[in-house]
């Protein structure tokens, strides 16, 4: 009886002891949670730079009278620009200019632009300086939002002259997308009839 009761609590030993064994992981199977760290990188703005004047190029001066303006079109956007202009880039993202005439439109995913949000914008451009409050006016319809700043070029590197371009920043929005619309001359340039043809010009589909 006792020798049965000893083989007994035996077992019992033993089955615990395997149990307990087997609760601990091993090394191959031990696994770590997966955790999440925040990104400390800041996102970045969801829109273009600002425009600069490329001190290299030749010259500077008014787009005269008689200029002819032809229609561009991109994916989500018409608008006038002037004809003979050298243009780089394409589609929703392009830039037009004729030495440091320069024109570009961007689009991007947005809602309507507010005074608040474009003048948070501008103070948000490396090397520009605003020079007019952000005003509210309506393109083709549709609320708007204008604002103007100045860039000023890198020196020349043989004159160490620079230049400074003021460029008028026209925002607005249809279908969940956000046209950015920068003109942009040099001081002292009066590119004034010509860009208010284009901007006024300007259709979102």
């Amino acid at each position: 009886m006792i020798r049965i009761s000893t083989l007994a609590l035996l077992c019992v030993f033993l089955a615990a002891c395997g149990a307990k064994k087997a609760q601990q992981p091993t090394a191959a199977t031990t696994t770590t949670p997966a955790t999440t760290t925040a990104s400390t990188t800041a996102a970045p703005p969801n829109g273009p730079s600002a425009l600069q004047a490329e001190v290299a190029a030749a010259g500077a001066g008014d787009i005269p009278d008689n200029q002819v303006f032809v229609d561009y079109t991109g994916k989500s956007f018409t608008m006038k620009f002037p004809e003979g202009w050298a243009q780089s880039g394409r589609d929703d993202n392009v830039t037009f200019r004729d030495k440091n005439n320069i024109v570009r439109i961007v689009i991007v995913a947005g809602a309507a632009p507010t005074v608040a949000s474009v003048q948070k914008e501008i103070a948000s451009l490396k090397g520009a300086r605003t020079t007019r409050t952000p005003t509210m006016l309506k393109l083709g319809g549709l609320p708007a939002v204008k604002a103007t700043y100045e860039t000023t070029s890198a020196p020349n590197a043989v004159t160490g002259k620079r230049l400074t371009l003021t460029v008028d920043r026209y925002e607005l929005a249809k279908n969940g997308k956000r046209a950015i619309v920068d003109l942009g001359s040099p001081v002292g340039v009066d590119n004034v009839d010509a860009y208010r043809l284009m901007i006024q010009s300007l259709r979102l589909k």
